[in-house]
C-alpha cells in the first residue's frame, strides 16, 4: 500500500508553523508498513487543492489530509474534496451537539459559521475529535481511501492513533494485530548502531527494525504483526533480545522513557539524594531533572559555580587544582562533586566544568567537557569531546551525565535494563 500526505494551510508555506503532523503520521504509516512515497504542502486554494488531489490518486492508494476542516472561509478541504468525489456533505448530529455544548458550557455565542465544522461525507465513517470541534472522516471510493484530519497536533495525534489507525489497520492488515516497541539508547551514534546490527536490519521482515536519531539519542522502533498480540510481541522479543546482546549497555529505557525519568526512578528506588555543582551547564543538568513530576524525592539541590571565585569561595574547591589543572578538567570536576556532595550531604554529588564555546576555556578546546561523579566513597570522572553548538554542547553534556549516572548505578546495583 502507498500513502501520501496532504497538508493543508497557507501558513505552512509561509513558514508560520512546521508540518509536524506529517512526520506523525509518516511513522505511524511506517509501522504499519504503509510506504510514503511523497509529502505535499498547499496552500488555502480549491484550485490548487484540486490539483494536489489529482495527482496524489495517480500515485497513492490512501490520501491522508491534515487541516482546513474548521469554520472559516478559507478552511475548505473538506468542501473541495466533497466536489471532487461528487459526494455530499452532511451534518452529523453527534459533532453538532459537541459543538453547540461548547459555547453552551462557555456561555458564548455560537457563530452559524460553526455548523460547518460539523459537516461530514455522506457515507463517511466519522472520526470523533475528543480533543476539538471538527470530526475527521473515513471514507471509501473505488480504489481510494481519503483520510480527512484537523490540523492542529493535539487533535490530529489522537484522532489518528485511536480512531483512524485501527481503520487502516483492518483494511490494509486483514484484520491482524500489529504491536510496536521502541528501545532508547544513549552513548552510541546511530552510524556505529546501524553498523553493529546491520545483518539484522538487512535480514528484517516481522518485526521490521527501524532506527531513529533525535537529539542526541537513538530509537529503535520495533514493530511486529501476528494474529494475537501476544504472538506479536514473541516475535519482538526475539529480536530485542539480540539487539540488547549485542549492544544492551546503550540500553537506557522503553517506549516513553526519558533520561532523566529512568534516572529519578532508579534514585527513589535506591533511596538516593543527589545535588550538583555546575559550571559550564549553569544549572541546566537539575532544571532538566526538574521536569520529572517527583523529583523533589530525590534531588535535594545544587550551587551554579560559574566562575573561579564562586567554586573557591561558595563551593570549596581546592585553588591548588585549578592552577596546578585548570577549572576544566578531571581533577576540578571530581572536586566539584565531592565538595557538593558533603555541603549537601547526600549519597552523589555530581561536578561539571567545561569549555561549551565557541572559544577555548581553561586551556581546553570548545566542547572539551569534564563530568565527575561522587559515590559511596569514590569519585569517578568522564571525558567529552563535543563539536557542537555552544547550547547543543551543554544539553548534550547534561544528557551524558545522566548517561553515566544511569551506568554507574547500574553496575553498583546489577542492575539490568
Amino acid at each position: 500500500m502507498r500513502a501520501e500526505i496532504i497538508a493543508v494551510g497557507s501558513e505552512l508555506l509561509l513558514g508560520q508553523i512546521v508540518n509536524t503532523n506529517a512526520q506523525f503520521l509518516s511513522s505511524q504509516l511506517a509501522e504499519m508498513g504503509i510506504n510514503i512515497h511523497y509529502h505535499t504542502v498547499v496552500g488555502d486554494n480549491k484550485g490548487r487543492l484540486l490539483d494536489a488531489i489529482q495527482i496524489a490518486e495517480r500515485r497513492a492508494d490512501i490520501l491522508l489530509f491534515s487541516g482546513g476542516l474548521g469554520p472559516t472561509k478559507d478552511d475548505l478541504t473538506k468542501q473541495t474534496i466533497a466536489e471532487h468525489l461528487g459526494t455530499s456533505l452532511v451534518l452529523d448530529a453527534d459533532a453538532l451537539q459537541f459543538i453547540e455544548e461548547f459555547f453552551a458550557q462557555r456561555k458564548r455565542p455560537m457563530t452559524e459559521n460553526n455548523k460547518q465544522q460539523a459537516l461530514v461525507f455522506e457515507g463517511a465513517t466519522v472520526l470523533k475529535n475528543h480533543n476539538g470541534m471538527a470530526p475527521g472522516m473515513y471514507y471509501k471510493k473505488d480504489k481510494h481511501t481519503y483520510i480527512l484530519l484537523p490540523g492542529p497536533p493535539k487533535e490530529l495525534e489522537p484522532m489518528f492513533q485511536y480512531e483512524a489507525k485501527p481503520l487502516i489497520a483492518k483494511q490494509v492488515l486483514n484484520n491482524r494485530m500489529i504491536y510496536s516497541h521502541v528501545i532508547r539508547f544513549y552513548g552510541i551514534g546511530e552510524a556505529e548502531l546501524e553498523t553493529r546490527l546491520e545483518d539484522l536490519i538487512d535480514q528484517q521482515t516481522n518485526p521490521t527494525i527501524a532506527p531513529l536519531a533525535s537529539d542526541g539519542e537513538v530509537t529503535i522502533r520495533l514493530t511486529a504483526t501476528g494474529e494475537t498480540e501476544e504472538e506479536a510481541w514473541k516475535a519482538i522479543q526475539k529480536v530485542q533480545a539480540e539487539i540488547l546482546n549485542r549492544v544492551g549497555k546503550y540500553v537506557y529505557g522503553y517506549n516513553n522513557d526519558s533520561l532523566p525519568l529512568k534516572l529519578k526512578e532508579m534514585l527513589i528506588n535506591q533511596n538516593l539524594k543527589i545535588a550538583a555543582a555546575e559550571s559550564m551547564t549553569a544549572g541546566l543538568f537539575q532544571a532538566e531533572l526538574a521536569t520529572i513530576p517527583g523529583m523533589a524525592q530525590t534531588l535535594v539541590g545544587g550551587i551554579v559555580a560559574y566562575n573561579e571565585d564562586v567554586k573557591i569561595n561558595q563551593l570549596g574547591v581546592d585553588p591548588v587544582i585549578i592552577d596546578e589543572h585548570s577549572v576544566v578538567s578531571s581533577q576540578c570536576a571530581e572536586d566539584m562533586a565531592r565538595k557538593i556532595q558533603a555541603l549537601f550531604k547526600t549519597d552523589i554529588g555530581v561536578g561539571i566544568t567545561g569549555a561549551a564555546g565557541p572559544d577555548e576555556h581553561g586551556g581546553q578546546p570548545a566542547g572539551t567537557v569534564w563530568i565527575g561523579i561522587a559515590f559511596q566513597g569514590n569519585t569517578y570522572s568522564y571525558e567529552l569531546h563535543l563539536s557542537g553548538m555552544r547550547n547543543t554542547n551543554r544539553i548534550r553534556a547534561v544528557k551524558f551525565t545522566i548517561h553515566y549516572l544511569l551506568q554507574l548505578l547500574r553496575e553498583h546495583n546489577q542492575i539490568d535494563v
